[in-house]
């Protein structure tokens, strides 16, 4: 088997619908397979993913175990050559996993692959691709100043090597993630891409960033949001330099005084509701259950063209690719706001910022 796909679940239940729906569509030419790992998951996601997936490999922890173990029991059971580790809240072209496979075979040493990732307002996240976070890279990034958090030297649509690769979006070779002992579960949440990133560093391959493939991750790290995220993030750097580096003393300082300032320094964390100035369903056909949920009547156009600033375009992903879906959104004004209808499903789901998971309407 050539990749599998390791998705870590809890609590997305729509989230994971639409990106196994893109995944599957990605893998149609591919010997490949899908594992969910369901980390307690309170909703109902293993309930759908046993009804609407059979095909797909679930396996339900009995406790919320992390990032980091819970990827790793995916991987334990992967049979693919090449595993990915994707976020269930990312959506998926149908030629991803073709075009990152095809680069992957001509290159040597390679340690993991990532692509451009954008928000769901088609922003490019930086984080797509980093530089390994030292002293003064992460109190800059406390203070605001992110340049050299981030791997700049590289455009986004860009393809180059790079330390650091974010965990939304992961291709490595399944012995290579083995012999470097896979996701350090010493991290439960935050820091854990970044360690293995360096990981692989050391033991003497190659991390590539491929921009020429965009996948949408709807939850943008992109900056520090309050203390508690501040805390984790300083947390798992800690864990980072301890386990990678000289004991820092200077480090602790920063760790201690990163915390105190995140309130003081950070951006907003929050971002205003745009007004919509108009629904547009890019379909062929109206879809009377979904207006109903509406506040207002919502126009159907065939393709995607001309909107009104502020309008809400809804894809219709039962007659557009989502990779269509994905270049429309990454291509067009920012001033409009998305949503997408998943094919063979009944609600739309987008998110219009970097800051919140988005917004879901069921219309079943």
């Amino acid at each position: 088997m050539k990749l599998s796909i390791v998705i870590l679940n809890y609590n997305v239940r729509y989230f994971l619908e639409l990106a196994l729906k893109s995944a599957q569509a990605a893998i149609a030419e591919i010997d490949a397979e899908i594992i969910v790992v369901d980390n307690d998951s309170s909703d109902d996601s293993c309930a759908m993913v046993k009804r609407v997936f059979p095909e797909v490999k679930l396996i339900e922890n009995k406790e919320n175990l992390g990032f980091s173990k819970g990827n790793n029991i995916g991987v334990s059971i992967a049979k693919g050559e090449y595993i990915c580790i994707l976020n269930p809240d990312t959506v998926v072209a149908e030629d991803t996993f073709t075009k990152l496979l095809a680069f992957s075979e001509k290159k040597e040493n390679l340690g993991l692959v990532g692509c451009r990732l954008i928000n769901g307002s088609g922003l490019f996240l930086p984080e797509s691709k980093r530089n390994v976070p030292t002293v003064s890279v992460a109190l800059k990034k406390i203070l605001g100043m992110s340049e050299m958090y981030y791997a700049n030297h590289l455009t986004a649509d860009a393809i180059g090597e790079v330390d650091v690769l974010v965990g939304a979006f992961m291709l490595i070779k399944k012995d290579v993630y083995l012999a470097v002992g896979g996701f350090d579960e010493d991290y439960f949440m935050y820091g854990e891409d970044i360690d293995l990133s360096y990981k692989i560093i050391k033991a003497g391959y190659k991390n590539y960033y491929y921009g020429e493939t965009t996948v949408i991750h709807f939850k943008g790290e992109s900056t520090l949001k309050d203390s508690r995220y501040a805390r984790r993030f300083f947390g798992a750097m800690q864990i980072f330099y301890e386990k990678h580096f000289k004991q820092n003393v200077i480090f602790d300082l920063v760790v201690w005084l990163g915390i105190k300032l995140a309130l003081v320094f950070r951006r907003s964390g929050t971002k205003e509701i745009k007004a919509i100035s108009e629904y547009v369903f890019v379909s062929k056909s109206e879809n009377e259950a979904l207006q109903k949920k509406l506040p207002s009547k919502m126009n159907l156009q065939s393709a995607f063209g001309d909107f009104k600033t502020g309008a809400e375009v809804v894809f219709d992903a039962n007659i557009m690719s989502y990779k269509d879906i994905i270049e429309h959104i990454k291509n067009a004004d920012k001033e409009l706001t998305f949503k997408i209808l998943p094919n063979q499903s009944h609600f739309i789901i987008g998110s219009n910022n970097g800051f919140s998971r988005g917004e879901v309407i069921d219309f079943k």
